[in-house]
């Protein structure tokens, strides 16, 4: 299948999240991204979680339409065989993604001195080059702080790896701007995206960091409820939870419509002397206001609220578990173009996504992840053009592999 980064190469050697997202990312999108291991995989390769045979259900999930390439580069021949791959001819060629650390064969002088035109991006943890992780940058950025009942002291984790998910995404933006920059300019470069440099920009552009400076203020906690809006949580008669938001004055209307609390609101609204048109206001009542939605949850199901919601077009959504979300949700099934079922060798066959972004020029497909070394022969072969002899050569020596057996 032909997609929007068709012919584009990108050489991935990665771990954990963030690297792994920004190939996922490029993959998806029609890239040919070559992912390359060690041989018997990575520090990943058996992530959780896994199957009850052992297999990474994770790392197949972060690999999706990428080739992989097994390979021993703690060997000179390897690094050589990586070096030669990463730096090869073509406009559509001389790019590298890695969250490695880029010194000796693999450093960018090294690498620029076969190519000068090389892009490579590298994703470190702080942007001094020291060690950070998604939860050792999150407990820095003040959200473990304001995250967890508002009665809590001690900060709460987050559990969703989300500087390394944005950090992935940023990742890839930015390896698309510095394609193009080449495009342009005929001049490659090298970007260092630091983990911890998305998580304190994402605040920046948030106005917290603004909040303190300006306001002498620090964002409370204050549970679920959204902060200087209105929306929170609530508990339906069956035991259910949803998420109610009004944001928007139009979403404030419908939610009061379908709720049938309008002479309660207006009343409030004279009470408090305000007017629940303005968000402010309704942040600052929010209390009042929550104890009249409250009420009105609690005396339906979550099925009869939903009717309701979606029939005043509320803005609205139920909590759901992992398990609730696959078996009630038609966002998380096939209903959805988003999602195929695949046959992941190792895995079995289940549920998975294709990219997010839904172009209307091509196709969108969900391609499986490889084996790990599934493709090293062919890469070899065709990529950099060894014959039968020189391949068998480096499998004899552990250089190289082929795929494992699942």
């Amino acid at each position: 299948m032909i997609g929007v980064l068709d012919e584009l190469r990108v050489i991935e050697g990665s771990a954990f999240v963030a690297a792994p997202t920004c190939g996922m990312t490029l993959a998806q999108m029609g890239a040919d991204v070559i992912r390359f291991d060690m041989i018997g995989g990575g520090i990943d390769y058996q992530r959780w979680p896994v199957t009850k045979d052992g297999n990474s259900i994770y790392w197949a999930g972060m690999n999706k339409g990428k080739r992989s390439l097994a390979v021993d580069f703690r060997k000179p021949e390897g690094q050589e065989l990586l070096a030669e791959l990463i730096t090869q001819p073509g406009e559509d060629r001389g790019i590298l993604l890695t969250n490695f650390p880029m010194r000796g064969w693999l450093s960018y002088e090294a690498l620029k001195a076969r190519r000068d035109d090389l892009i490579a991006l590298n994703i470190i943890g702080n942007p001094d080059g020291s060690v950070a992780v998604d939860y050792t940058v999150n407990a820095a950025v003040g959200f473990p702080f304001v995250t967890g009942p508002n009665a809590e002291i001690e900060p709460v984790n987050h559990v969703f790896p989300g500087w390394d998910v944005s950090t992935g995404f940023a990742a890839a933006t930015g390896l698309l701007g510095a394609e193009r920059h080449r495009r342009r300019t005929g001049e490659g470069q090298y970007v260092s995206l630091s983990l911890s440099d998305m998580a304190f920009a994402t605040v920046g552009n948030l106005g917290y960091i603004g909040e303190v400076q300006l306001n002498g203020e620090s964002r409370p906690n204050i549970g679920n409820d959204v902060y200087g809006s209105y929306g929170r949580d609530f508990a339906t008669a069956d035991r259910r939870r949803v998420m109610i938001i009004a944001v928007s004055v139009p979403q404030w209307k419908k939610l009061v419509e379908a709720t049938g609390t309008g002479d309660a609101m207006a009343a409030l609204e004279a009470d408090y002397g305000m007017d629940f048109t303005c968000e402010e206001h309704r942040y600052e009542a929010r209390e009042a206001i929550n104890e009249r939605i409250a009420a009105w949850c609690a005396a339906h199901s979550l099925d009869e609220i939903r009717a309701v919601f979606d029939e005043h077009n509320v803005c609205w959504g139920p909590y759901q578990t992992f398990d609730q979300m696959v078996a009630e949700d038609p966002r998380a099934s096939t209903a959805n173009p988003l999602f195929r079922e695949i046959d992941q060798p190792g895995l079995g066959r289940y549920l998975a996504p294709g990219t997010p972004n839904n172009f209307t020029g091509v196709e969108r497909i969900v391609p499986r992840a490889p084996l790990l070394g599934e493709h090293t022969d062919e890469i070899l072969a065709v990529d950099l053009g060894l014959s039968d002899a020189e391949i068998g050569k480096l499998h004899d020596a552990r250089v190289v592999a082929g795929p494992e057996n699942k």
